[in-house]
Formats: structure tokens, sequence, C-alpha cells
């Protein structure tokens, strides 16, 4: 459904206030929601240009994240095993892929030689051919250490792992089922020149637009803010047949916290994560030289934000920058759109053996309903609350059930019948529920 009103003249207003105080020569951004992008709020050009490009740097390391977890979920690899065994002889081998993607392995930030982002990039063999041992600069899991070396190495690693580079894999498995036609490894007219603005004389520096070569997974793509929102909205939503949905709950998940203190900020398997009061977003900054960009979406509700700008810095809130205007922009969009509550449809009756596992529950006296959506029983706790349990059969045993979610994510649910095959308790995790709110143990 279409933004209400209020929150397009909000987001308009926001980008506009933003890109005065901004000191960027273009500001775009965009708002999807329900899987596609709703609003485009630009400042700075002169009439609105479709598919206008720009520099997405390191949001190509949520692409890359993607790649590495299609491969595990082939069965090409596993998220603990360590980089040497896909890399052999390499001197950093002593990480694991979890490590990795979620910046907790110690993994220094850059790799050697010049400054890869505003140089021309060498090829993977020579790339690889400069690592020494002290690239792991710190023991693993000691913290959270950003690394831009790091996706690298998973780049390389992917392309030994299929057969062909990194950018061909990602084309096919990626940008040409999403239809992310206008995400290229160069960039392609039309799109936008990158600037550094020259700190108190407001003159313009082009940048020069380098190859990384072998980094290019960590930050080599371009996009547009029509492409972006639907990696937003893929993020927010996947499509199972790209990616199981499964999959990308687990690169949502915390593996390192970034602020120790405020607990505000974190990194999941490719992913940055974000506590903003009560919402957690999920997505990723990126910069390269001459551009900006941020991408967050707000799972729950389906939300994202995509924002561009063509410079190097971006005045904002002191120090928040193009990534803090994202997230703060992605606020106001939910603090102005109510969540569309869903509609009730009746279901197909379940089937009769399912019928005598339906209804109310006790386990020490805390009630429970089970009812059956989908082929799945669902468990949702009414005395305390809480996420309803969702359960599917367990393979071929009869009466095993395997948990989805909340407290019961992976336990086993077995049915319990009397001797004449009646059902007469439900035996969850150990905890025996039964129809008496007051059994006699």
């Amino acid at each position: 459904m279409p933004l209400l009103p209020e929150t397009v003249s909000c987001v308009d207003d926001l980008v506009a206030r933003a890109h005065a105080g901004g000191r960027v020569p273009v500001l775009v951004a965009g708002v999807v929601r329900d899987g596609a992008l709703q609003h485009v709020a630009t400042a700075g050009l002169d009439q609105p240009v479709a598919g206008l490009q720009f520099r997405i740097g390191s949001i190509t390391k949520t692409m890359t994240a993607a790649l590495v977890m299609a491969l595990r979920d082939e069965g090409k690899l596993a998220l603990d095993d360590l980089l040497y065994r896909h890399l052999p002889g390499t001197p950093v081998g002593t990480v694991t892929l979890r490590q990795l993607l979620g910046h907790a392995g110690g993994v220094q930030r850059e790799p050697d030689g010049d400054w890869w982002e505003r140089a021309a990039g060498v090829d993977v063999d020579t790339f690889l051919s400069t690592l020494t041992a002290d690239k792991v600069a710190y023991p693993p899991l000691r913290g959270y250490h950003y690394s831009n070396l790091a996706y690298g190495l998973l780049g390389a690693m992917v392309a030994r792992l299929g057969g062909e580079d990194w950018q061909s894999m990602l084309a096919k498995r990626f940008l040409g089922p999403l239809h992310l036609d206008r995400t290229t490894y160069a960039e392609a007219e039309p799109f936008a020149r990158g600037y550094v603005v020259h700190p108190w004389l407001d003159e313009l520096r082009e940048e020069p637009r380098h190859d990384a070569a072998a980094m290019a997974p960590a930050g080599q793509l371009w996009s547009t803010v029509e492409d972006l929102g639907r990696w937003a909205a893929f993020l927010a939503e996947p499509d199972p047949a790209v990616l199981a949905p499964a999959t990308l709950d687990e690169m949502c998940a915390p593996v390192v916290l970034s602020d120790l203190d405020g607990w505000t900020a974190g990194h999941g398997l490719g992913l940055q994560l974000w506590r903003r009061g009560e919402r957690v977003f999920v997505g990723h900054t990126g910069s390269m030289p001459g551009y900006l960009a941020v991408l967050a979406a707000h799972r729950p509700s389906r939300t994202g934000v995509v924002a561009f700008a063509n410079a190097y810095t971006m005045r904002y809130r002191d120090s928040g920058g193009l990534s803090g205007f994202g997230l703060d922009l992605l606020g106001a969009v939910l603090d102005r759109e109510p969540v569309r509550v869903a509609s009730w449809r009746p279901r197909e009756e379940p089937p009769a053996e399912i019928l005598p596992l339906t209804g109310r529950w006790w386990w020490m006296g805390r009630e429970h309903e089970v009812g059956w959506a989908g082929g799945e029983l669902v468990v949702t706790p009414l005395t305390a609350g809480g996420t309803p349990w969702r359960f599917v059969p367990d393979g071929p045993a009869p009466d095993v059930w395997r948990g989805l979610s909340g407290d019961c994510d992976g336990e086993l649910l077995r049915v319990v019948r009397d001797g004449d095959g009646a059902v007469v308790a439900l035996d969850v995790a150990t905890f025996l529920f039964s129809r008496d709110p007051w059994p006699v143990l």
C-alpha cells in the first residue's frame, strides 16, 4: 500500500533539510514498504533521473555474505570451517568463515599496499600472495573489528568453491533472479559523479573510480534507488527461490556487538544491526571515494530505506553522516505509518488425526492453546504470553514434531497416548502438558 500523504511530505522535508545542511551535491532516498519502492525523494537534481547509479561501497558485503550462505545451504561449506580448508596455504587461515562474516575474526581492516579504495586493484592471486600471518592482529572473538580484508578473502573463497569469478556468481544467483538490472560491477550511464567537498570553500574535486579487482567483494558495486530498494525488500522478506528465509534469519542474528556500552549496534553474518528504541534495523552502510550509501530495513513491518550521496562526507547531526540520516529517516517513516493488520480469514479444517491435538492444554497452571495453520501446529501461551511456538512433523515418525519458533525453536513435541491410542498429553521438551489445569502428579 502507498505511504500516507503526511509520510511522503515528511520524507521530502527530511531529505531537503539533510541536503541543505549536508554539503553534498546530490541526495537521493527511497522508502520501501511491503516489497515495493513506495516513494523516492531527491535533492540537488534539476529533475529526477531514472536509473541514476551511485557506488554502494560496503553494501556490496551483504551480497557477498548472501553468496557464502547460499553455498553453505548447498553443503559446500560450513560456517565454522577454518578459512584454510577452502584457501589452502593461506597464512590467515586460522579464523572461521563465521568470524570473517561477522567481523569477529581479528583480521586487520585493510590489505597491504596502497589504500585499495583509491587505487587500481590487483588480481586474486596477487592479493592472496601478499598476505602474511600478522594480518590476524587480534585473537578471534576478542571483540568486533571491522575488516574489509575479510571480505576480500571471502570473495576469493567463493570463487574457488563456485568455479567462476565472484562477479558472475553474484549475477547468476542474485542480481538476475531479483531483477537488479542496474546493479553493475562498473559504472554505467547515467551515473552520478562522486566528489570530495572542500571543507570551507565548498569546491568539488571529482574522485577516481577504480576497479577494486580482488577486493571487489568488499565494496565494488554500483546501484540505483530502484535496485537497492529491491534488495532492501529482499532483506526484509526474501524470495525462497533465491535464498531460504531461515538462512536470512540466521544472517540477521547477532554475531558480535560493536557498541559494548549502549548495545545499540552489532553485526550479524554480513549485515549490520542497529537498535533504535524498541526497534531493530538490519542492513549496511557504504562508502567509496566520492560516494556514501545506506540501506536499513525493519523486517517485522517489511519497511526499508535506501539513500545515496555523491560526496565522501556529509554533515548530519555532528557525526551521524548519511548513515545516521538513513536510520532517522526509517524511524520517521515507522512512526507515521501504522503496521497494517492482516485480515482474518477462515482456514481449512485440519486432518482428522490433528483434531485431538488442538484446543486448550495446561502446564504448571499455565494455559496454552494449540491450533492448526498452514500444516503447522501452533502453540500459543495464554497465561504468560510470548511468541507462539510453531511445530512441523519431524520426519516419518508419527506423533513427533519439531519446533520452529519462540522458546521451543529446535525442540521436540511428542504426542503421548494411552493404551487405546487416545491423546492424553503433549510432551514439549520434557514439559508434560495435560487437559487438566490441576493434574495429580
